[in-house]
């Protein structure tokens, strides 16, 4: 086994307690402007917005450093066309059976149904899959640690990024969702984890009024 190497922490400084509220709350009041976004202008995302916010989710912590993350970015018409095709015939059978009617319930205050014109509408969709092993150059296959918990993290940081440079996001998760590596070609090893849709929102876009749970709800303090 390698000898770990370690270097001294990169960019890290103590800020004063006032600077840290401030940089604390100014991020809370921006996200908490960030919604899910259904419709969106068919403009395109200025060149490298969304290759440094790629980047930024590739800084997420993994299990090992292993990083079991690969993200396909999907601007071609016809792609998106294919992918908005699957997807909804996968969306029409969990509206009319598949899914339970208390998680019918449960989606009918956000508005969805099986049309998803977004896949289509919007500029980018960004497909995130999860190595389920990594294959070595010999063909073997190599252990992946936490995956889906790795590229999860690495998700809510490229939502969070897009949204800081000023875009909308969606995430969708159609069920199941074998057609996006189908369609995007990619390896047995890897599954689809979800469909990111990114893009400016229509100028006519609408979201649900809804709220968020309360801290006193989401947390326990010891």
């Amino acid at each position: 086994m390698n000898k770990p190497t370690f270097i001294p922490l990169p960019g890290w400084r103590e800020l004063p307690p006032e600077t840290m509220q401030a940089r604390a709350r100014g991020f809370l009041e921006d996200v908490r402007r960030r919604r899910t976004v259904r419709s969106y202008a068919q403009r395109p995302v200025p060149a490298g917005v969304l290759e440094d916010c790629l980047r930024a989710a590739g800084t997420a912590p993994s299990g090992a450093n292993l990083q079991p993350w690969h993200f396909v970015v999907v601007r071609d018409p016809a792609v998106k066309r294919r992918i908005r095709v699957a997807a909804e015939e996968e969306e029409r059978a969990f509206y009319s059976g598949r899914a339970p009617e208390a998680w019918l319930e449960a989606l009918a205050p956000l508005g969805t149904d099986e049309h998803k014109p977004f896949l289509e509408h919007a500029p980018v969709l960004i497909a995130v899959f999860g190595e389920r092993y990594g294959v070595a150059p010999d063909g073997s296959k190599q252990k992946r640690y936490y995956v889906d918990e790795s590229v999860g993290l690495a998700t809510g940081i490229l939502i969070t990024a897009l949204h800081q440079a000023g875009l909308a996001t969606l995430t969708h998760t159609p069920s199941p969702m074998g057609f996006l590596r189908e369609i995007l070609g990619r390896p047995e090893n890897e599954r689809p984890f979800l469909l990111l849709v990114a893009g400016y929102p229509a100028p006519d876009a609408e979201v649900p009024d809804i709220g968020r749970k309360s801290l006193e709800e989401i947390v326990t303090f010891f």
